[in-house]
């Protein structure tokens, strides 16, 4: 109980930190917030002094953030969250309908990602059943499918916006079977959902595959089919097997899809949560914006509850009393072929696009379809896109990099601190990638390094919760058990034991995790948060030739693919590494 109280009181005390920098953003920007409430108000009126003054006064303005926020907490125990300073309305209702419809959203978009992951996992479910076996050398036969890992990786790395845009020109437009836009019942979630949850479904996948050849390489396997059990029996206690070190991540994915889906929102009109909550951050409607952080906040700990539990559900007693085995068995045998097939892939594309000029302008080859001199087309200002994706490529690639390894770092860390990362990892990962760029940017100015620090402070998260679950699996495992009755000490079984076990599969988690990063990196310049065009960034390069998606395909494919090959070459890469740290836990 008093570890459980003192989780609450460090949740508590992150969350109030976090509304109260939420409440502070118009004066930590260094701006007049009356200025640029009234630009939102009216763009085309002066801005007046005497009507400034006015905002000020009716506002309250001029008594400062602190009192304002006073008087915002303090409607909240009366249910009041106060009104809108761009339209007058009451707040709550508002907020409450926007939440309404990202849950259901949320809902929709997790079934998808649930059956994604099944079917990336299908394979290794199927022959992992079927192979088990007297001697448990079912694990090798169960492991990385390279046709399945390159589609899953593929399918990971693609963006959010990009998938959302590609369904609704498709098959919400030109083939007419579902609504591209608005939000008016269920037949209008189904695109939205398949865009948020098939990418968020890849990376749910192939984690869930990283663990399933140890499940079917524990005793437990083999003991079922000495009784009889049916492989399809055995794999679905394969999963469950699993689960609890995934429920962490699932609840973290669960609160990214409410507050994260914002380019989603955008694309198909939604008046989600995370939408409404951008447009407060940009419009400085403080009212809105704390009460849809409070909101996020609010769901963000409602998820980790409900993974914890859950958690607790599935393993039973047995993370108490030491009963599991490790995961952590046999690696599969990988071909080590396919990282080196799509590192140089990629580094031919770079070879033959460095020494080309990014920004050079032709206008009459605007929208060019490939042809021997540009490979991959160009783009409607006649630019050459093999040019400035290779180029694009040499930043984004090297930052993205950067912030995938500090990333590791930090979230194995504070992994190794649960009762201090888990309820910091919930609170941040409730800030919308775009809201936390905001907050950095009225700390600490726009810039070229506004994008790479809003996206560290939010990357390692995801690896945090992950050690954290695994952690806890393998000290209740048996050889940890009883290698502490032998009288081993912390710093050995951490040293030994622990870490030789986790760092392996939070290590390939983070290199499934550099597309996306590399992605996010690029998109917040896009919004003007970093680097501006005509900068030859990956995301400006999506975004810039969204708009001709129909018109010239190739402007979107050839970033796209390029993104794609990213993945994939991450994906094997990561299988890879596991067999070289299973490897080494085995000769142990």
């Amino acid at each position: 109980m008093p570890h459980r109280t003192t989780a609450l009181l460090w949740r508590a005390l992150l969350a109030a930190g976090l509304v109260c920098a939420v409440g502070l953003l118009p004066w930590l920007s260094h701006t007049d917030p009356a200025l640029t409430l009234l630009k939102a108000r009216s763009a085309e009126r002066d801005p007046d002094p005497e009507v400034l003054t006015a905002i000020r006064t009716q506002l309250g303005l001029d008594e400062g953030p602190l009192r304002l926020l006073t008087q915002w907490l303090g409607g909240l125990s009366r249910g009041d969250a106060g009104r809108s300073w761009i339209s007058g309305t009451e707040v709550m209702p508002g907020v409450l309908q926007a939440l309404g419809a990202s849950l259901l959203l949320m809902t929709s978009a997790l079934a998808v990602a649930v059956v994604t992951a099944g079917a990336v996992c299908a394979g290794t479910l199927r022959r992992g059943g079927r192979a088990v076996g007297p001697s448990g050398g079912g694990s090798r036969q169960c492991g990385d499918r390279p046709g399945g890992g390159t589609g899953s990786a593929a399918l990971a790395a693609l963006p959010e916006f990009l998938t959302a845009s590609v369904l609704a020109t498709v098959v919400g437009v030109q083939l007419g079977w579902l609504p591209a836009l608005g939000w008016y019942g269920p037949r209008w979630t189904v695109l939205p959902a398949l865009a948020l949850g098939l990418p968020a479904g890849a990376v749910l996948g192939r984690l869930l595959d990283d663990l399933l050849p140890g499940a079917f390489a524990e005793p437990w396997a083999r003991a079922a089919v000495a009784r009889g059990l049916s492989g399809r029996r055995i794999a679905r206690h394969a999963v469950r097997r699993c689960l609890p070190g995934l429920l962490p991540n699932l609840g973290l994915f669960a609160v990214g899809l409410t507050g994260g889906a914002v380019a989603v929102e955008q694309v198909f009109d939604i008046p989600g949560l995370g939408r409404t909550t951008l447009q407060a951050a940009l419009a400085q409607d403080l009212p809105v914006l704390q009460a849809g952080t409070l909101a996020l906040l609010l769901l963000a700990a409602l998820a980790a509850g409900v993974s914890q539990l859950a958690t607790r559900l599935l393993a039973g007693p047995a993370l108490r009393a030491g009963a599991l085995p490790s995961l952590h068995g046999p690696a599969p045998t990988p071909r080590r072929i396919l990282p080196l097939v799509y590192g140089a892939l990629l580094l031919g594309v770079l070879a033959l696009g460095l020494p080309r000029d990014p920004l050079a302008l032709n206008t009459r080859l605007r929208l060019q379809h490939p042809t021997w001199a540009h490979p991959f087309g160009t783009d409607a200002l006649g630019r050459d896109l093999l040019a400035r994706i290779a180029h694009g490529a040499v930043d984004t690639l090297l930052l993205a990099l950067g912030i995938s390894a500090a990333a590791l770092v930090t979230g194995v860390l504070l992994g190794l601190l649960p009762r201090l990362s888990g309820p910091l990892a919930d609170t941040v990962n409730a800030v919308p990638p775009v809201l936390a760029a905001l907050l950095v940017t009225a700390v600490a100015g726009s810039g070229s390094g506004t994008p790479a620090l809003a996206v560290a402070l939010l990357a390692w998260t995801p690896l945090a919760a992950h050690t954290s679950a695994l952690l806890r699996q393998e000290r209740a495992t048996l050889h940890v058990t009883a290698t502490r009755g032998l009288g081993a000490g912390r710093w050995y079984l951490l040293r030994r034991s622990l870490l030789p076990a986790v760092l392996p599969p939070v290590t390939r988690h983070a290199l499934l995790r550099l597309p996306g990063v590399a992605l996010a990196l690029a998109s917040l310049g896009f919004l003007g948060l970093g680097v501006q065009p005509p900068s030859p960034e990956w995301g400006l390069l999506l975004a810039e030739n969204q708009p001709y998606a129909e018109r010239a395909p190739w402007a979107v494919l050839a970033p796209a693919a390029v993104l794609a090959l990213l993945g994939a070459l991450a994906v094997t890469a990561a299988g890879s590494l596991r067999a070289v740290g299973q490897g080494k836990l085995a000769v142990r």
